[in-house]
């Protein structure tokens, strides 16, 4: 079964083959990304009774996914591959014979139905599989549904681990990236500080009268306005997070899409508040990264 350590991922599959009372069958058990669990089961109608074993034992080990699970069987040619079904034989008969006596009532001269007229008609000729399994073949079949299922989880966690090393990788990049970002913040502090009172000058036309407290007073304001400390707090705070998460050994692909929600939130915002070459380059880079990380998350289980 899947490593608590690590991820799982919901793309997975699995197939197993077997024989048993004159029947082969295979089993096929894929997944693919779902926002809910739905298990979807295409089998004979005759096996039916397997359906409610499966899907108890399939949600024990998957939380979310578009799970389904196939399984095709066959009588072994030569082993009495067909019989006749007395039951349907007997309707068929019957009909024929009401039939025949109409037909004769009314003067209608029909031609005798033959033995291949008759087992012609459905039903008559019977395949054993399409009637009640025997305990014996249900036995074989339940036997198949634990290995088919261990081969499917630790695919599911191989997959995982996979997706472990990707989104530990990504958020060690946006906590380097946050890193640059909030060593950036002193320069930027002086850059912008310049530029604004570069910018009031140029507007006050350089007037004598100059109003140094009102320009100191403009400077504190827009220095609020751009400051991005909250936004890059917020980025150490997601990405500590997020390592929880993984670190967790539970399903969380839901918490890490929001997540991946939050940073990107952060980021744009930062971005916006920049006012400096190097913290947008920055912001971009992050951007990027979280978008790839996001697809990453969207096949976590």
């Amino acid at each position: 079964m899947a490593s608590t350590e690590l991820l799982t991922s919901m793309t997975g599959f699995a197939a197993r083959a077997g024989q048993a009372e004159g029947f082969t069958w295979s089993w096929e058990l894929r997944s693919v990304n779902g926002k809910g669990f739905d298990l979807r089961f295409r089998m004979p109608d005759w096996l039916g009774v397997l359906e409610a074993d499966l899907r108890k034992q399939v949600s024990a080990i998957v939380a979310r996914g578009s799970v389904s699970l196939n399984l095709r069987i066959t009588r072994d040619a030569g082993d009495n591959a067909v019989e006749i079904n007395p039951d349907a034989l007997a309707r068929v008969l019957d009909a024929i014979a009401q039939i025949e006596d109409q037909a004769g009532s009314k003067g209608v001269n029909l031609t005798p139905a033959s033995a291949s007229d008759v087992m012609n008609f459905r039903g008559v000729m019977d395949a054993p599989q399409n009637r009640d399994a025997s305990a014996a073949l249900l036995s074989a079949l339940r036997a198949d549904i634990a290995p088919l299922l261990e081969s499917f989880d630790a695919m599911r966690a191989t997959e995982g681990a996979s997706l472990h090393s990707v989104l530990t990788r990504q958020l060690n990049e946006i906590a380097s990236l946050t890193d640059q970002a909030q060593g950036l913040l002193a320069d930027r502090a002086d850059d912008m500080q310049n530029n604004f009172k570069t910018a009031i000058a140029r507007v006050m036309d350089n007037r004598a009268d100059l109003d140094e407290s009102r320009i100191a007073q403009e400077i504190a304001v827009l220095a609020v306005k751009f400051d991005v400390t909250e936004e890059i707090d917020r980025l150490h705070a997601h990405v500590s997070a997020a390592r929880d998460l993984l670190a967790s050994g539970i399903p969380v692909g839901r918490k890490l899409d929001f997540l991946c929600q939050e940073f990107n939130r952060e980021t744009n915002t930062l971005c916006s508040k920049a006012q400096n070459a190097k913290l947008t380059e920055i912001g971009l880079a992050l951007k990027v990264l979280i978008d790839q990380m996001r697809e990453q998350v969207q096949n976590v289980e």
